[in-house]
Order: C-alpha cells, then sequence, then structure tokens
C-alpha cells in the first residue's frame, strides 16, 4: 500500500489524467490508483483556486538582493529582498495562500 501522496504527485496525476489518450478506468491501472481516488482529487482541485505555476529570475546585471512585491489572491503582500531559490518561493506561496 503506498502512503499519502505530496501535492505535486497529486498534480502530476491530475495532469497526466487530462492529457490522456484512453478511458479513465485504463489511466487509473495504469497509475496504480482506483477510480474513486482519481474522483476524489478531481472534486478536491475544483474547489482550490487555480494558480498558475512560474518561474522567476533575478535580473542577471546584479547578483544582490534585488527588491519585490508579490500580492496573493486575497490581497495579502509579500515584500522582501531576492535572495532565496524559486523552491523557496514556491513554498513561502504555498504557505502564505494556504491560510
Amino acid at each position: 500500500m503506498m502512503g499519502r501522496r505530496t501535492a505535486e504527485q497529486i498534480e502530476e496525476l491530475l495532469v497526466g489524467y487530462w492529457r490522456r489518450k484512453g478511458t479513465r478506468a485504463e489511466y487509473c491501472r495504469q497509475q496504480g490508483i482506483t477510480t474513486s481516488a482519481l474522483d476524489y482529487y478531481l472534486r478536491r482541485y475544483q474547489n482550490k483556486p487555480r494558480m498558475a505555476r512560474v518561474t522567476i529570475a533575478p535580473p542577471a546585471e546584479s547578483a544582490s538582493a534585488t527588491p519585490f512585491t508579490l500580492v496573493l489572491r486575497n490581497g495579502r503582500r509579500i515584500e522582501c529582498g531576492w535572495t532565496f531559490g524559486d523552491a523557496d518561493l514556491g513554498r513561502l506561496i504555498r504557505v502564505a495562500e494556504a491560510e
């Protein structure tokens, strides 16, 4: 039995499902999940706000901290200097949006 799936694993399953060729049952069999699990993930996804995955890179001319402001859907603002990687920014956004 597989443990809990991460959000990234669930997202990969859903993207694969939307891009699939063949039936829903065939896709579930190939992925080793039940159709009820897929239905659960689809329902859960429909109730979440949709966010686009983005990659942000600091300007090439400067390696120092570059100030930026990120405004979230709920109106919250995150202002800071750019001194961390894409994974850390993604984690920061997920935590801020979860509240």
